[in-house]
């Protein structure tokens, strides 16, 4: 009798280890997606780099040990960018999956190039290059498809402008409405008369990045002297509908993401006249108008330490197993840490050290994108040599994907894995990732993606 409870017992304990084995092998079934990570130094051939280009390295959720695939950007793409526009595409920038995730919207921050790629098959469709601006100057800082799946808001930094594509994603039919482009310098001026960039208030309205919402149909320009806008998107030209000065926004603003009925929007350093920065604000979803006051509605101010040495640059928000918005992640490029706030209290509730696992000394977290489940997240590691920001906060000691395991739905998690890439010229490893995000490759992931940015 003894015996044959003890045989229940083990049967009971194999039954059970199976069960979990079985519920393992099934969460990775259940939902599968690919994180493309972007290296934006040029291609090589091993010995050089050849001056444009660039590489997307493509990973398997069932598999990260290494890209499943890379994309060389120096081939097709640039062949299409150069028939359309009769210039190369340099550095890429920025990658973001437009709402289906079925394309990819590459911005070259160095040339201007803006190149628009099918996901499933990797085939570049369009490309793209911004109209020249303040001073004769162009570039592509950030594209962003909009939350109504009509256009992407193009950042042109250096010109100093905004720059709209008109989308349709099922056909697959772009077009460059030039008519829509909204200069940000000269003539410009706010609703309230005052000068669109002005000495003490705008000093330098070179646009970052333009994080939208699909309701209500605006973006938010970040700028880089400071300040901000509230643009609506569906004018031609698109219209400022919010102004905010620089002692009410800081500047440099890199990470931009909807949560619920508000838009987190950070401002950090980055530059060699703005090294270090670190401020979290939280907007609200509506009350924008081109008749209101400057500074309103005002956003609330979650995180401010302007004197550092910190550089608040990215940003995701993880929910909770119901889906609804619960942590606010801000990464620091400078310190190697991501700061934990609570979306309901707007209190850091926890920092995660990412030199705590010891397999980075120095390991810059840049962009960072999230699991569809929830489980993982994924950040991009910059390199040795780097390319966009100041060197001083932007130069890494392991260039490629860092894994993150989560824990307590966000509220902490750990470094579990550096999968480091290489491009090599003369034995010098030049690769310098900056862009990241991820779609699902089947229709059984659970719990939906965040629709708005994470960046």
């Amino acid at each position: 009798m003894k015996r044959t409870t003890e045989n229940r017992f083990i049967l009971l304990a194999l039954a059970l280890l199976l069960g979990a084995a079985t519920c393992a092998l099934a969460e990775h079934a259940i939902c599968q997606y690919e994180v493309w990570l972007v290296d934006q130094a040029d291609t090589s051939n091993g010995t050089s780099l050849i001056g444009y280009g660039g590489y997307v390295h493509i990973f398997k959720s069932y598999d990260l040990s290494q890209p499943a695939q890379v994309v060389d950007l120096g081939k097709e793409a640039s062949q299409l960018c150069f028939e359309k526009t009769g210039a190369n595409p340099v550095r890429p920038h920025m990658l973001v999956f437009n709402k289906a995730r079925t394309h990819a919207v590459v911005s070259f921050v160095a040339s201007g190039h803006v190149l628009i790629i099918r996901a499933e098959d990797r085939t570049p469709l369009a490309c793209f290059r911004t109209t020249a601006g303040f001073n004769g100057f162009r570039q592509a800082h950030a594209g962003f498809p909009t939350g109504d799946n009509r256009y992407v808001v193009v950042a042109n930094q250096n010109g100093k402008k905004l720059e709209r594509l008109n989308v349709d994603w099922e056909k697959e039919v772009f077009t460059h409405d030039v008519d829509a482009t909204l200069s940000l310098y000269g003539n410009c001026t706010t609703p309230n008369g005052a000068r669109c960039e002005d000495p003490a208030f705008r000093p330098d309205n070179a646009p970052i990045c333009t994080p939208n919402l699909g309701d209500p149909k605006v973006a938010f320009a970040t700028l880089r002297g400071g300040g901000l806008f509230v643009v609506d998107y569906t004018k031609s030209p698109m219209a400022i509908v919010a102004e905010y000065d620089n002692t009410t926004v800081g500047a440099n603003g890199c990470g931009g993401v909807g949560a619920g009925n508000n838009m987190f929007i950070n401002s950090g350093g980055g530059t060699a006249t703005n090294l270090y920065n670190f401020q979290v604000y939280k907007f609200p979803r509506y009350g924008y108008s081109a008749k209101n006051p400057v500074n309103t509605p005002r956003p609330k101010v979650v995180a401010n330490d302007p004197d550092g040495p910190r550089d608040a640059h990215g940003a995701a928000v993880l929910r909770d197993t119901k889906g609804h918005p619960k942590y606010f992640w801000q990464p620091d490029r400078y310190s190697n840490v991501i700061d934990v706030y609570s979306i309901d209290s707007d209190r850091l509730v926890h920092r995660i050290d990412l030199r705590a696992s010891n397999l980075s000394a120095d390991p810059t977290p840049d962009l960072v994108a999230v699991s569809p489940i929830q489980d993982h997240a994924f950040i991009t590691l910059r390199g040795p040599v780097p390319l966009s920001g100041d060197p001083h906060v932007s130069t890494g000691a392991t260039p490629g994907l860092g894994v993150l395991v989560i824990q307590a739905e966000g509220r902490k998690a750990r470094l579990h894995k550096v999968i480091t890439i290489s491009n090599l010229v003369n034995g010098t490893n030049r690769a310098d990732p900056h862009a990241i995000d991820l779609r699902p490759t089947n229709t059984k992931c659970t719990q939906v993606l965040n629709t708005h940015r994470r960046l």
